[in-house]
């Protein structure tokens, strides 16, 4: 029975795409994409196999064409497809309307070759009923520029990785990747650690006061901050540079302890009167509705989602209907979706919250990428979050959306600014004057409905603070006065909100890509997380220097964010693939090229890239990258130069890495031990030493007469061990320190409720309790020994903040795999959900979700991941693998000509593929 076949790219749009299409439609996905570049020798055509080009499966030679290839598990799925193709006698290619998208069909349509059926694209930003109708009845022809655009982007990519890893791999450590946004990304976050590193703390004083207004007025108290001292501002730490000095052109009085004390007594006896009041009207604008970045960046300071979490949600939400497409750069509204919003404001606010006419929107992101609306509710008309029927993670980003999309349609928020200045005479002679500042809202406007998050705790957009009504000339009394001290900090580290917006706000990469970017520096070990903020390893410091100094232009900030502007263009139709490929990959006159780069490298002293001093020349102290991570090397005890090794513990921060804390890693190398003395209790030697994971004491265990060696006796003759605080060091601690470490856990009591037993540890991320499976933190080491039961209980009534957590049970139980018998179950893995029937495990691809897995589909990624055999521990050198073949395309080069390009419609069949 003939069928209009509709291919999609996942199982869950497809099925609800189906239910929208009825009868006459047969809707399929592609489950991702169909072909690829080849990942590996093994998958790499025989034919090009002894091409000089043959590794990169790129024609450098002849117009950079492509060898593409069918990934073995995808070969099935296309017979099935190429099945159903012959009963059709329509084809709609309805992947997103995008980039990616675009080029996934065009792979469908090359690879599929539907013979004598239209073929029609079909596009639509949201899964309704009434856009997906829509989207069929009005298609349209494949765009070939926007797959120029994508394909550019992947053969940029490819070349950029496969040419200067290899690189890295001789030159610093193998294993290593280079990419062309990635590895900005990545030299980012390791200059602004330098940019730590670097920095010098200056110390500066103030005077804070709290002042009282009078009985007459009923806020009578107010705080103030010293403004002027005879007419010239106090510094603060704005007026300081990262050296630790006074900005040149800072005209300012630099307070130390001594004279701000000495004011605060010459201030003792001072009368106070408002110099003056100054007024403003306070007027904030709704925020625009979410693109993609600002989701991420919102999601991850509101709900602790990563960015790569955010974007796992937003899919599962949009292929179920419940929000409009999440890959895009505008923040424009629908008229269907600004008449839904604003319905909404009226039915939720009343009329007074809704403006006389629609707020619009323009982007402010330059060159913003072709289709789509803002992130929004999908429909005509907003369900709210209570009317989704979601839970977890998808109602919580859902209620993001829409909080944020119905608070755009709503009026400002206003109220009044103040700033008041009161002034008086010291004792000594100064005039000083103080500073209050405050703010009212009036009407909240959009604040009811929605305050956008901020880093680095910077006040909110609602945040009021009130202040007496005051005049000039009134006067007013000190109630206090103290002098307090304060210190510069460096600049933050980035976050994964705070890198987002950096990367955007720098043009470089585009918001689709900038999830799989910061997951790629965290797994490739080039960057780790402490707490939110993202840290570099020493291992980036190396890759970061050998990039800037022999591949200067490829890790340019601006040569980066230029490409974007090259792919736009060839987007547009107004440059050439070819054109723009060469010049990257062969230079020209003006610009050397990828290939010259790597093949003029000269002498790469790979000691010296791996070698950072620490402190100055005079200290001999050297941090060094090796094959095992970074260890130092100093002077010995007679001054020789390297006599010392140590190993520096991998969560220790380069910044934090200074020269006291590495001659005490050097006075205590890893596996030294420094004698404590004899536990009182035991009778056993106790021992401080350095780890891994930072210092620690432990004891030792008398040897096993029938084996003369120092090991126990049992497995369970364990000996014990205790972290040092951070309050301590190796030089200091104490036998009495020692044996406090060691009697942990303590146990703080037993829940009365429960029945079961809270105790107070230490672990490697900080001090915590813990109640059976459920840990909470504490604030401070100290309360591990000082905590009650009473206080303890009392943490523990309070919700659970986000954070590590313990081993979580199955998400979903499915049923008894048909193969091993078992039951097969879902689990929240480290790099995302997988299944398992306790033997293999398969993770979940990009196009499942844990609420639509099935067990048949369970089971189809299981016999996938059984049929590749046990996971290897360990490659072995020099093994051969034998070729599979591959179906592969090569795609036929089509001559453009200078011409200009006329409005005809442009025929999908610009490439045809060639098979091997």
């Amino acid at each position: 029975m003939s069928h209009k076949l509709v291919i999609v790219e996942s199982p869950a749009k497809a099925r609800t795409i189906g239910g929208y299409l009825g009868d006459g439609y047969v809707v399929e996905s592609s489950i991702g994409h169909i072909r690829d570049l080849p990942n590996n020798a093994a998958d790499t055509p025989a034919k090009i196999k002894d091409k000089p080009w043959g590794r990169l499966a790129i024609d450098v030679e002849n117009g950079f064409e492509p060898y593409y290839v069918v990934p073995r598990d995808k070969k099935s799925h296309i017979s099935k497809l190429k099945s159903l193709l012959k009963d059709a006698d329509e084809l709609y290619l309805a992947t997103d309307e995008d980039r990616e998208g675009e080029a996934i069909a065009w792979h469908l349509l090359d690879e599929l070759k539907p013979k004598n059926i239209p073929v029609k694209r079909m596009v639509f930003h949201e899964i309704t009923k009434a856009a997906i109708q829509e989207a069929a009845a009005n298609p349209r022809e494949l765009d070939m520029d926007l797959v120029e655009a994508q394909e550019t982007r992947r053969l940029l990519d490819r070349l950029y990785g496969y040419e200067v890893s290899p690189v890295l791999w001789r030159k610093v450590m193998s294993g290593l990747s280079a990419g062309r946004v990635q590895s900005v990304a990545t030299r980012l976050v390791v200059d602004r650690e330098k940019e730590r590193m670097a920095f010098k703390v200056a110390s500066y004083w103030d005077l804070e006061g709290t002042f009282d207004a009078g009985s007459k007025h009923d806020q009578r108290m107010f705080p103030a901050k010293l403004h002027t001292i005879d007419g010239a501002r106090v510094a603060s730490g704005a007026n300081f540079g990262p050296d630790g000095r006074l900005k040149a052109k800072a005209d300012v009085v630099h307070l130390d302890q001594r004279r701000a004390q000495d004011l605060v007594a010459a201030l003792a006896d001072t009368s106070y009167d408002v110099r003056s009041v100054e007024a403003k009207p306070y007027r904030r604008s709704p925020y625009p509705p979410f693109r993609t970045t600002t989701l991420q960046q919102e999601a991850s300071r509101k709900l602790g989602m990563s960015a790569s979490v955010t974007m796992s949600v937003a899919q599962r939400l949009y292929e179920n209907g419940f929000i409009t497409y999440m890959r895009t750069d505008s923040t424009t509204l629908s008229g269907s979706a600004i008449g839904a919003a604003r319905a909404q404001v009226q039915e939720l606010y009343g009329a007074e919250y809704l403006p006389d006419a629609p707020r619009t929107y323009a982007s402010k992101v330059k060159n913003a990428q072709e289709a789509h609306e803002a992130i929004r509710p999908a429909g005509d008309s907003f369900r709210t979050p209570a009317q989704t029927g979601l839970t977890g993670d998808q109602f919580r980003l859902y209620e993001l959306i829409w909080m944020r999309t119905v608070a755009s349609q709503m009026k400002d928020a206003v109220g009044q600014s103040v700033t008041i200045r009161l002034g008086g005479a010291a004792a000594s002679g100064e005039d000083v004057v103080f500073s209050a500042s405050g703010r009212v809202i009036t009407f909240h406007g959009f604040l009811k409905a929605y305050v956008e998050g901020t880093d680095d705790n910077a006040a909110k957009d609602d945040q009021e603070t009130r202040l007496p009504n005051l005049a000039e000339g009134d006067p007013v009394s000190a109630a206090s006065l103290s002098a307090n001290g304060h210190e510069t900090k460096p600049p933050a580290r980035y976050t994964e909100a705070t890198l987002i917006k950096e990367l955007e706000d720098r043009q470089i990469g585009r918001p689709s890509t900038y999830a799989s970017i910061i997951g790629t520096i965290l797994n490739r070990g080039y960057v780790y997380k402490k707490g939110t903020a993202l840290v570099p390893a020493w291992i980036a410091f190396s890759v970061v220097r050998l990039l800037t100094e022999h591949f200067t232009r490829l890790i340019d900030y601006d040569f980066t964010a230029g490409m974007e502007d090259v792919l736009d263009d060839i987007a547009r139709g107004d440059k050439s693939r070819v054109t723009e490929l060469s010049e990257f990959y062969y230079g020209s006159d003006q610009l050397a090229g990828l290939k010259r780069l790597v093949d003029d490298l000269g002498d790469i002293d790979a000691k010296e890239l791996a070698t950072f001093p620490v402190g100055g020349e005079e200290d001999g102290i050297h941090l060094r990258v090796g094959k095992y991570g970074p260890y130092l090397e100093g002077p010995g005890d007679d001054g020789t130069a390297f006599a010392k090794r140590a190993n520096v513990p991998d969560d220790l921060p380069p910044d934090e890495l200074t020269v006291a804390k590495a001659k005490e890693l050097l006075a205590n190398p890893a596996g030294e031990e420094i004698d404590l003395g004899i536990h009182p209790e035991t009778g056993l030697q106790v021992v401080a030493k350095n780890g891994r994971y930072g210092p620690y004491v432990t004891e030792l265990l008398p040897e096993d007469p029938s084996t003369g060696s120092g090991q126990a006796r049992k497995a369970k003759d364990k000996p014990r061990t205790g972290s040092l605080f951070k309050s301590m060091s190796l030089d200091t601690v104490t036998l009495e320190d020692a044996m406090k470490l060691l009697s942990l856990p303590r146990v703080v009591g037993v829940d009365p409720e429960s029945g079961e037993e809270i105790t107070a540890q230490n672990g490697r991320y900080g001090p915590y309790l813990k109640k059976g499976t459920d840990s909470r933190s504490l604030t401070s080491e100290d309360q591990i020994f000082a905590i009650t039961l009473d206080e303890a209980l009392k943490i523990y009534s309070q919700p659970k903040q986000r954070g590590r957590a313990a081993a979580a049970p199955p998400l979903k139980e499915l049923g008894n795999d048909p193969v091993s018998g078992q039951p097969v179950v879902v689990k929240a893995g480290r790099f995302g959900e997988y299944v398992t029937d306790g033997e293999y495990n398969a993770t979940l691809r990009k196009d499942d979700s844990v609420e639509e897995i099935t067990l048949e589909r369970a089971a189809e990624l299981l016999a996938e991941r059984r049929a590749k055999g046990p996971a290897k521990k360990a490659a072995k050198r020099g093994a051969k693998k034998t070729a599979a073949k591959k179906t592969v395309a090569k795609k036929t080069a089509a001559k453009k000509t200078t011409a200009k390009k006329t409005a005809a419609k442009k025929a999908p069949a610009k490439k045809a593929a060639k098979k091997s």
